[in-house]
């Protein structure tokens, strides 16, 4: 039987995620304190604490939890990898990149790291397990290394386009994504 959570642990951890959230748009990452936190989601010390290790677990939980949550449902609500697929989840990237940076832009620096980390794993993980079900024969190391090119190719254009501001035709993104997705052929 699954193990269930209590819901004012859930309802807790949640009012702690949404204070930091709040804090992160008014204060730069480096100025916040656990008292700030504890004091926006009205608990005490010891119950952020109890949830948290500290305000970088925290931040890493936000990311992963609440954040990435919104740009990997793109991923995982498909069932195979097409280049339309591609092109959804790239501009389901830029548009997170840009509401965070808009958003947070007082510690959207700070966070650029701990975002490239979550959002580069957790893609693969995702794009891993549609490449496995497109592809079954695929070895593990095979399909390691083309998770790894997709999450990371995707990653790095949307940064590219974030700080440019400009995109390219959707045409020319297709098309490089169907040669991302093609790249046996060069092999």
């Amino acid at each position: 039987m699954g193990k269930t959570l209590d819901p004012r642990f859930i309802r807790t951890r949640k009012l702690i995620m949404d204070a930091f959230m709040a804090l992160v748009i008014e204060k730069d990452f480096k100025d916040i304190t656990i008292k700030d936190i504890t004091q926006k989601a009205t608990i005490n010390r010891a119950t952020f604490y109890y949830h948290f290790f500290d305000k970088y677990d925290l931040m890493e939980t936000v990311l992963s939890e609440d954040i990435l949550r919104e740009v990997l449902k793109d991923v995982t609500s498909h069932e195979a990898l097409t280049p339309k697929v591609l092109y959804d989840i790239f501009i389901s990237l830029i548009t997170f990149q840009s509401g965070l940076a808009n958003q947070c832009s007082r510690s959207y620096e700070a966070f650029t790291p701990k975002i490239e980390a979550a959002v580069k794993e957790a893609m693969g993980r995702a794009f891993k397990k549609l490449l496995k079900q497109q592809f079954p024969i695929w070895s593990t190391d095979k399909l390691e290394l083309h998770s790894i090119m997709l999450g990371w190719s995707l990653y790095g254009m949307s940064m590219k386009f974030v700080k440019n501001g400009d995109l390219p035709s959707e045409d020319l993104m297709k098309d490089t994504f169907n040669t991302l997705l093609n790249v046996e052929q060069y092999a």
